[in-house]
C-alpha cells in the first residue's frame, strides 16, 4: 500500500476540522449525543464538495426519513416485540432492496433509512415515550455534522468536479483509445486481454458516479448535457471496437489478397485516436473510408466482410470525433461548435439490468438476519441486546450487494476490534486528563487524520469511514466525562457480536461466490436474444443495447473470478453483437421483398431456437450447422442489391455469421451447399 498523498493529507485535515467544529457546535447546544454530529462528517466526507454536498443531502434525508419511522412504529409495537422485530427487519430489508435496484449514490437514502430505524428506534424500547425527543436530536445532531462537513468542503480549498472531470475524461480517452489501437493495428482478438475490456466497462461505470455529482457542483451544472452525451459515445464503443476487432479477424483469415490500403487506413486511424485530439481529421477519415466500401453488387464474401468492416470503422470515427468535441465542449463550458455526427436515438440509452431474484435474495437475507438477531436479543433478555441487532442491520446492509459479503464483514470485524481497543485507550487512559476542548483536539488529532487519509481511496475507503464513526462512536464524548468501564464493554462487546453474527450469518446463507449471479446474467441475455430473435420483444434499440452493455459490466468482473470453465469461455461482446443484429434485421425486415423477408424470417426463428435451447440446457450449445446454412441462404438472397434495408440486412447478417460460426468457411453462393466449419482454433 503506497504513502498517502498530500491530496489525502489535506483531505483528512479538512475532515478532521469539520468534525471538531461539529463536536463544538453539538457541545455548545448541550446535544446529548454530540460525538454523533462528529461521526456524521466521516460519513458524508468526499475530496470533492459537490460530492460531499450531494452525500450530505442523500444521508440527511435518509436519516429524516428513518427518525420518522423510529416516532411512528415504536409506540405502535412497543407492546409487542416480536411484531417490532418483524417491522424493524421488513422496513431494513425492504428499503435495502429498493437501494439495490438504485445503483447511483442516491441510493444511500434507502439504505440509511433503512438501518436509521433500528439505529433510532431500537436503543428507545425501555423509554417508548422519549422517542420523538431521541429522533429529533439524532436527527439535529446528524444534519449538524453533515453542514460543517459541507461547508468546509466548500470554503477550505475546495476542489471542484472541473479539473477532476477533464482529467479522467482524458484517462477514458486514452483507456479506449489504448484497446482501439491495438484492434486496428490487428493485435486485437485474443492479445486483447479481458482486463483492457474489462477497464473500459469500468470506466463508463465511474463516469455514471461522476454525472451523478456534477448538478451540485456550481462550475460543472451546465455540462451535465454534454457528460451524459460522451458517455453514450464511450458505451457505443465497446460493441463497435468488438465487431471491428471481429471482422479484421475474419478477414485475416481468408487465403487471399491482404487489402493494403485499408489496412493502411487501420493504422491511420489508430494513431489518431492515440493523439485523443483533432475532431475535424475525421472528415478525412470518412471520405478514405467511402473510397474503398466495395460496390453494392458485389456478393462474394471477402467484400461482404470488407464492407461490414469499413461500416464499423465508419462509425467508430464518427463515435470517437463526438468524444473529441464534447471533451473540448465540457473543458470549455461551451456547448457551441462542431456539430456532433451520432444522433442520440443512434446511442445507447442508460437502461439498467436488474436481476430481481437475486436482489431478494440478498434482502431476504437480511431481514433473517435481523430477525434471528431480535430472537436472541427478546430471549435472552440481554441489557445491550440493542446494540447487538442494530450492528446486525448495519453490517448486513451496508455489503449486502458484494458477490462475497464475508471477507469484507470479516475486515469489519476485525477494524472494529481494532477500534474498541484504540477507543479503551481513550476512554480510560487519556481523555480522564483532558480538561479543555483544545487539548481534546490535540488528543484526537493522531488517530482521525491517519484514519482520514484512508477515506480516499476506493478500496479501504468503506471500512475506513466505518473505522472512524465507531471510534467517534465508542468514544462517546460528550460535555461531561464518565468513564463506566462495564458498560463500555457491554456495549463494545454488542457491537463486535453483531459483526460477528452477521459474518457468520453470511457464511451460512451465501456460501458461494459471483457464480450463481454470473450465470443468471448470461441466462438473462440468452432469454433476450431468444425473446428478439422471435419477435416477442422487437423494442427500442438503444434500450435493448444500454440494458445489455449494463448487463456486460456487471458479468465482466464476475467471469474474470469463476473458476468455472463453462462460464469463463462465453464472451459477453460476441453476445451483445448478435442482440445488435438481430434487432437490425427486425427493423429492416418489413422493408425487404417477400423472398428477402422469408429467408431473413427463417434466419430469426432459427437464432431464436438456438437461445431457447440454451436456456433449457443451460448450458452454451454450440449453434448447429444448418442455422449457418440458413444465414447464408439469406445472405446469398440479399446480397448484391442496392437498396438500403437489403444492403443492412447483408450486413446484419454478416454479424450473425461471424458471432456464431467465427471459424466457418467463407459461403459458396454457387452452389448453395451447406457450409463446412473448419476446425476450431
Amino acid at each position: 500500500m503506497t504513502l498517502p498523498s498530500w491530496q489525502d493529507w489535506l483531505f483528512s485535515i479538512k475532515a478532521f476540522i469539520a468534525s471538531m467544529l461539529a463536536l463544538y457546535i453539538a457541545l455548545s447546544f448541550d446535544l446529548p449525543r454530540p460525538y454523533w454530529a462528529m461521526a456524521a462528517v466521516y460519513v458524508v466526507a468526499n475530496p470533492l464538495a459537490g460530492a460531499t454536498s450531494s452525500k450530505g443531502l442523500y444521508r440527511a434525508l435518509g436519516t429524516l426519513i428513518g427518525a420518522s419511522a423510529s416516532v411512528l412504529f415504536l409506540p405502535m409495537f412497543v407492546n409487542s416485540p416480536l411484531l417490532l422485530s418483524m417491522v424493524v427487519a421488513l422496513w431494513t430489508g425492504g428499503l435495502l432492496y429498493i437501494s439495490m435496484l438504485d445503483r447511483t449514490p442516491r441510493s444511500y437514502v434507502f439504505m440509511l433509512a433503512g438501518y436509521s430505524l433500528p439505529l433510532i428506534a431500537l436503543p428507545a424500547v425501555d423509554a417508548p415515550q422519549t422517542i420523538f425527543d431521541i429522533a429529533s436530536a439524532r436527527s439535529q445532531e446528524i444534519i449538524l455534522g453533515i453542514v460543517c462537513a459541507s461547508v468546509v468542503a466548500q470554503l477550505l480549498f475546495p476542489i471542484g468536479l472541473s479539473s477532476l472531470l477533464s482529467s479522467r475524461i482524458s484517462n477514458w480517452l486514452g483507456d479506449a483509445a489504448a484497446w482501439a489501437s491495438d484492434i486496428l493495428r490487428g493485435e486485437g482478438g485474443l492479445g486483447v486481454t479481458l482486463l483492457a475490456r474489462q477497464k473500459l466497462a469500468s470506466d463508463i461505470s465511474g463516469l455514471d458516479i461522476l454525472i451523478s455529482q456534477l448538478g451540485y457542483d456550481a462550475h460543472t451544472r451546465g455540462v451535465t448535457r454534454q457528460a451524459r452525451q460522451l458517455r453514450g459515445r464511450l458505451m457505443l464503443l465497446l460493441p463497435l471496437l468488438s465487431s471491428l476487432d471481429d471482422r479484421i479477424h475474419g478477414l485475416k483469415s481468408q487465403d487471399r489478397a491482404i487489402h493494403e490500403e485499408f489496412f493502411t487506413l487501420l493504422g491511420d486511424v489508430g494513431t489518431w485516436l492515440q493523439v485523443v485530439d483533432g475532431p475535424d481529421r475525421a472528415v478525412l477519415f470518412r471520405s478514405r473510408i467511402a473510397d474503398l466500401r466495395p460496390a453494392a453488387h458485389a456478393v462474394d464474401w471477402d467484400s461482404l466482410i470488407l464492407d461490414s468492416a469499413l461500416a464499423r470503422l465508419r462509425e467508430i470515427v464518427d463515435a470517437w470525433h463526438d468524444c473529441l468535441v464534447l471533451k473540448k465542449q465540457i473543458a470549455t463550458g461551451d456547448s457551441r461548435g462542431e456539430r456532433l455526427a451520432f444522433r442520440r436515438r443512434r446511442t445507447f440509452s442508460r437502461t439498467r439490468h436488474h436481476d430481481y431474484g437475486m436482489l431478494f435474495f440478498y434482502a431476504g437475507s437480511v431481514i433473517l438476519a435481523v430477525l434471528a438477531a431480535s430472537a436472541l436479543w427478546i430471549y435472552s433478555g440481554w441489557a445491550e441486546g440493542a446494540g447487538f441487532v442494530l450492528m446486525v442491520a448495519v453490517g448486513s446492509s451496508f455489503f449486502a450487494a458484494a458477490d462475497r459479503p464475508a471477507p469484507l464483514l470479516l475486515s469489519m470485524f476485525v477494524w472494529c476490534t481494532v477500534s474498541l481497543a484504540v477507543t479503551a485507550l481513550y476512554q480510560f487512559a487519556i481523555l480522564p486528563m483532558v480538561q479543555s476542548f483544545p487539548l481534546l483536539v490535540l488528543v484526537l488529532a493522531p488517530p482521525f487524520l491517519v484514519l482520514g487519509t484512508l477515506i480516499p481511496r476506493p478500496q479501504l475507503s468503506m471500512l475506513a469511514m466505518l473505522l472512524t464513526v465507531n471510534t467517534a462512536s465508542f468514544i462517546a464524548l460528550s460535555d461531561r466525562f464518565s468513564a463506566d468501564f462495564v458498560s463500555f464493554a457491554d456495549g463494545g462487546l454488542a457491537a463486535l457480536a453483531g459483526v460477528g453474527f452477521a459474518l457468520v450469518w453470511t457464511l451460512v446463507v451465501r456460501p458461494f461466490g459471483g457464480e450463481i449471479a454470473a450465470r443468471r446474467l448470461v441466462h438473462a441475455g440468452w432469454s433476450d436474444l431468444a425473446q428478439l430473435a422471435a419477435g416477442d420483444r422487437v423494442e427500442d434499440q438503444r434500450r435493448l443495447a444500454g440494458r445489455m452493455l449494463d448487463r456486460l459490466g456487471q458479468l465482466v468482473p464476475r467471469l474474470a473470478g469463476t473458476e468455472n470453465k463453462a462460464l469463463s469461455t462465453i464472451d459477453g461482446y460476441a453476445e451483445i453483437r448478435l442482440g445488435l443484429n438481430i434487432v437490425e434485421l427486425q427493423r429492416m425486415r418489413n422493408r425487404l421483398t417477400p423472398d428477402e423477408r422469408r429467408e431473413v424470417g427463417i434466419v430469426l426463428s432459427a437464432v431464436a431456437e438456438l437461445f431457447k435451447e440454451r436456456l433449457r440446457l443451460g448450458a452454451a450449445v454450440t449453434a448447429p450447422p444448418r442455422l449457418l446454412a440458413r444465414i447464408d441462404r439469406a445472405l446469398a438472397t440479399v446480397a448484391g442489391r442496392q437498396a438500403t434495408p437489403a444492403r443492412r440486412s447483408a450486413d446484419a447478417l454478416v454479424g450473425l455469421r461471424r458471432a456464431l460460426y467465427r471459424n466457418a468457411a467463407p459461403p459458396i453462393y454457387s452452389t448453395m451447399s451447406e457450409p463446412m466449419l473448419l476446425v476450431a482454433e
